[in-house]
């Protein structure tokens, strides 16, 4: 004891002298003095969580990368972590693969409400006071929508039964069950679409919002829907830089990089996706609402060489059109027996690991086979192609799409958007990196001159209301003629390769009605190799396995037109 005094002394004495001295001469503290007298493992977490603060940024990563690497920390360590490191180490840290929990603090305890003042309350108030004019027709909607169900609930809880429909709550029930989680997920929706305006996150932020979600998160970790549109708004508020040091100080780092770890690629994909707009230090782009990245989901040091952009088609979504196909019943048990798991996102699982070196996105938008059950039904303009298209290359310009050498990877309608997007950016100046470092493009069962699914809807009204983007399929459209010839004029030139796939089997919509939605002859580009595929119409993007020819041929066709990139 009386040694270990005396060296803790003697280093005082010195490291005032090396101070002193380092004043006078003017010259940098040499920061190996500046650790106190304690164990090897003790410098090396203060030495590590000094660097992680430096000005050089290369010496900051490699500090982050160390203390994220290093399992040999002990449990007050983590803590010390966790209550020292800075804003862009705690996101570091985050996007760190395999990373311990323990790296960061739990969320702030929050003010207990009262119980006759429930969340609903808080998110009605929440979403009254956000603008209410000059608003995106869509953002009114969901807004009207969730102030007029939550004042059915307040209706309902004076007396009598809750029964309405429409576009309201599906619910016909007594007042024993209301269902709360329900009319939060409205507000959520609406909460969602006033994340999407910049003006309004800086309302949702001084109006305690990010607190009120923290509160509703924890609440319902039953509820992944909810969970997940929370997530959804954090990640639309974080493409502010100047919202970001209040979001750390709400607790979402530590709820983001748990959720990052979720076996669910919905859950993890959206927690990744607020992370990546979260850090700056590694991240140049931004994604925009509805542009998910699959892959790499971490910091890495592997360098990107090229981009794969993934849109799904009528009814599709980012992460379900790409999922392995679904697997028979009886065969189920045997396949999660045989090693490989099944793939609900065989671009993140497989195509990751095939090609490391490449960025993977995926894109979402709404798209409905009938106006009655659009959920936004106003404006109906929004769901041309036209519209799409220039809204969707906003997004990719934002996420850095055309920066690097590009493969597009389209099932369906979203081939014809694939299409109007390469068409629209030929035309703009400021666009054209993205027609330019086009290499290549998938297209599986894309109705390049249309689909018996608008015929037989429009004629046999088997669809109330067809949507537009039903209406817009209808074969041998003179605006899908305009969109083909106009493609096909520049992609020769372009010379793009181009790998189609079309289904051979009929696709059963709903109960009673099979129908082959896209025949050959449609799915026929004039360009570029056609190859037949002996199933329907939602398999053609769904390998069975990873060694299925889908596949396989898919992968040979990227690797191929990107084989000087890689």
């Amino acid at each position: 004891g009386i040694t270990y005094q005396a060296r803790k002394e003697i280093h005082k004495a010195v490291r005032k002298i090396l101070e002193t001295e380092a004043k006078i001469f003017r010259r940098p503290f040499h920061e190996q003095f500046s650790t106190f007298d304690g164990e090897d493992h003790e410098c090396a977490l203060w030495l590590l969580l000094k660097r992680s603060q430096s000005e050089d940024k290369e010496v900051r990563l490699q500090a982050v990368q160390d203390l994220a690497r290093n399992s040999h920390w002990h449990d007050y360590q983590y803590g010390t972590v966790a209550q020292t490191c800075d804003q862009r180490t705690a996101i570091g840290l985050a996007r760190s693969r395999d990373i311990d929990l323990r790296f960061f603090l739990p969320p702030p305890p929050l003010p207990k409400i009262k119980n006759d003042y429930p969340i609903e309350d808080e998110l009605r108030l929440l979403l009254v006071s956000l603008p209410q004019t000059d608003l995106d027709p869509c953002v009114q909607y969901f807004t009207s929508l969730a102030l007029r169900e939550s004042s059915q609930t307040l209706a309902a809880q004076r007396g009598g039964l809750w029964c309405f429909g429409g576009n309201g709550l599906p619910y016909c029930e007594t007042l024993s069950k209301i269902p709360s989680e329900t009319v939060e997920l409205f507000f959520l929706q609406a909460l969602v679409q006033h994340s999407k305006v910049s003006s309004h996150c800086d309302k949702i932020e001084a109006k305690g919002g990010l607190q009120l979600l923290q509160r509703i998160y924890q609440l319902r970790k039953d509820s992944a829907k909810i969970q997940r549109n929370i997530i959804r708004i954090i990640g639309n508020m974080a493409l502010d830089e100047r919202l970001h040091s209040s979001i750390v100080r709400a607790g979402w780092v530590s709820v983001l990089a748990e959720v990052m770890k979720s076996p669910h690629v919905i859950q993890s994909s959206h927690a990744s996706r607020a992370l990546a707009n979260l850090d700056r230090d590694t991240v140049q782009e931004k994604y925009p609402d509805g542009v998910y990245v699959l892959h790499p989901q971490y910091r890495s040091s592997q360098p990107i060489r090229a981009d794969i952009l993934f849109v799904h088609g009528l009814l599709g979504a980012a992460f379900k059109t790409w999922r392995q196909q679904d697997i028979d019943q009886h065969l189920e048990k045997k396949a999660s027996e045989g090693g490989e798991g099944y793939s609900q996102c065989w671009p993140k699982t497989w195509l990751a690991s095939d090609c490391p070196a490449l960025r993977i996105i995926s894109v979402e938008y709404d798209t409905h086979l009938s106006d009655w059950k659009a959920k936004c039904p106003v404006e109906a303009h929004r769901k041309s192609i036209a519209y799409r298209s220039n809204e969707l290359l906003d997004k990719l310009r934002a996420a850095g799409i055309g920066d690097r050498p590009l493969v597009w990877v389209s099932h369906s309608m979203g081939g014809l958007l694939v299409k109007k997007m390469l068409v629209d950016a030929s035309k703009n100046p400021e666009m054209d990196k993205i027609v330019n470092n086009t290499r290549g493009i998938v297209f599986y069962s894309v109705p390049h001159h249309g689909s018996q699914l608008a015929e037989y809807s429009i004629n046999a009204r088997y669809l109330l209301c067809p949507s537009v983007e039903v209406k817009e399929l209808s074969k041998d459209s003179p605006a899908l003629k305009e969109l083909n010839d106009d493609f096909l004029s520049f992609a020769k030139d372009k010379k793009f390769s181009v790998l189609s796939f079309a289904e051979t089997l009929p696709t059963h919509i709903g109960s009673m009605l099979k129908l082959h939605v896209v025949p050959l002859e449609s799915a026929n580009l004039g360009i570029g190799e056609l190859i037949p595929v002996d199933v329907n119409h939602l398999n053609i993007c769904k390998p069975k396995k990873k060694d299925a020819f889908l596949y396989q041929r898919t992968l040979k066709f990227i690797q191929d037109v990107l084989a000087q990139d890689l």
